[in-house]
């Protein structure tokens, strides 16, 4: 009369199969949010939207990875990926060496340019070229700049 039926032990195999594999998803889920591209984005953004030249950088805090496109920025580290678009652009990603990264470090264009229809060139370049993943900077720094009718927001 107290003795466990045959099926029993079935059903505590099945309920330890089913424990297993509910401590398994919840070991994967990620322990903190992703990186924070809506941060950046709005970093970009209220340089972008503004009419007077300046300058500003946002923190790329838990970011491993980054791809920037004239129209947004992702992000990429050990809790996840995010994405977030720019509201103002297009903008000009630059990447770490070649003349705009030192027009984005502070140079001025005219120090680094010949004459305002070559920065556009290169600006428009910079906006056309591949924007893959790459290792993330400590840092996204955002510069607008605008020369002899040229204007254009640098970010890298």
């Amino acid at each position: 009369m107290f003795d466990a039926p045959i099926d029993g032990w079935y059903a505590w195999l099945g309920a330890s199969l089913v424990a297993a594999g509910a401590l398994g998803v919840a070991a994967g889920l990620p322990t903190a949010p992703p990186p924070d591209a809506a941060g950046a984005a709005r970093t970009v953004d209220s340089l972008a939207a503004s009419a007077y030249a300046g300058s500003e950088t946002a923190s790329l805090d838990r970011a491993d990875r980054i791809r920037l496109t004239p129209r947004g920025v992702s992000l990429r580290g050990p809790d996840g990926t995010a994405h977030a678009d720019f509201e103002y652009g297009p903008v000009t990603p630059v990447r770490d060496d070649g003349p705009l990264a030192a027009v984005l470090a502070g140079e001025p264009p005219g120090d680094v340019f010949a004459d305002p229809t070559e920065f556009a060139v290169v600006a428009h370049g910079a906006r056309t070229g591949d924007p893959g993943w790459r290792a993330a900077p400590d840092r996204l720094r955002v510069r607008r700049v605008t020369w002899g009718g040229v204007d254009v927001t640098l970010v890298g």
